[in-house]
């Protein structure tokens, strides 16, 4: 993908890195795939507020994504890339050959006019969905199901890729992108190839009203709150507020929070730290 980087015409352009958005290829989503989305500022049903700093933001509808790819043995041509607001990679709308369109997550290169296919005995090229006992070692993945037929749930944001290193007897042994090894069962599904908008990690929003856009309000330092508010509110000055923890008490620095004994255990090889969990 490429970055626009916009001269300092104004306070707001100054530092902003934007994207160029150069592998969309339309502005107009497909209405039969779009559905609605309420705000909720924060609040639940019973209207008070459960989550703080969210309010506001540009108006957007959701677009129904195809993560179970369970249109097997249907070849189907990329139709467009286009740009999706509820999520950082982009997407590709497919056309099936019975005429039926969904969307998937765009992997890159993926380009307008492919055809990609999902089964147990298609070709492991860019955009094609298959088993994981179907794919070669060594592939980079993503759209990966934990469960089969659940539907894609791992590796799904932008420039995000899993490397299949290793099939056991029930399970496949990827290698994620924060560096741990884990088990997934071979019979599950993924898409060949890496997520699109690799570069989004790039991005400067520039300004604060950028993020007002997203329905992102501010977000207040605990330190910066009264000790009735806060356990690091408080203090003559400009006090550091003691050990930082959240507002509930839970320490932020060097806590393990991972619930012991959690059943997937036995599904994790090594830590993302470096760490053997399993023998």
């Amino acid at each position: 993908m490429a970055l626009k980087k916009y001269k300092p015409m104004t306070a707001g352009t100054r530092w902003k890195i934007g994207n160029a958005y150069a592998e969309i290829t339309t502005n107009t989503p497909e209405k039969s795939l779009l559905e609605p989305i309420k705000k909720t500022g924060g609040r639940n049903s019973q209207g008070r507020r459960s989550m703080r700093y969210i309010g506001g933001g540009h108006k957007k509808q959701y677009r129904i994504i195809d993560f179970k790819r369970n249109k097997f043995d249907i070849e189907a041509t990329v139709d467009s890339i286009q740009y999706d607001p509820n999520r950082t990679a982009f997407i590709a709308l497919l056309v099936y050959a019975d005429g039926e369109k969904r969307y998937i997550i765009a992997p890159q290169g993926l380009q307008v006019g492919a055809k990609v296919i999902s089964g147990n005995s298609v070709a492991p090229e860019i955009g094609n969905a298959l088993q994981m006992k179907n794919i070669p070692l060594g592939t980079v993945i993503h759209n990966i199901e934990m469960q089969p037929g659940q539907g894609g749930k791992l590796i799904r944001s932008a420039g995000t890729s899993a490397q299949l290193a290793n099939k056991e007897e029930k399970y496949a042994v990827l290698k994620m992108p924060s560096g741990e090894l884990r088990k997934v069962l071979i019979n599950c599904f993924a898409t060949v190839g890496v997520v699109s908008n690799g570069d989004h990690n790039l991005e400067t929003a520039g300004k604060a009203g950028a993020n007002r856009w997203k329905g992102v309000r501010p977000r207040v330092r605990g330190v910066a709150m009264n000790p009735v508010d806060h356990p690091m509110g408080g203090g003559e000055g400009r006090a550091s507020g003691g050990h930082p923890r959240s507002r509930t008490g839970k320490y932020a620095k060097g806590e393990k929070t991972r619930t012991r004994g959690k059943g997937s255990d036995k599904l994790i090889i090594q830590r993302r730290d470096g760490k053997k969990l399993t023998k």
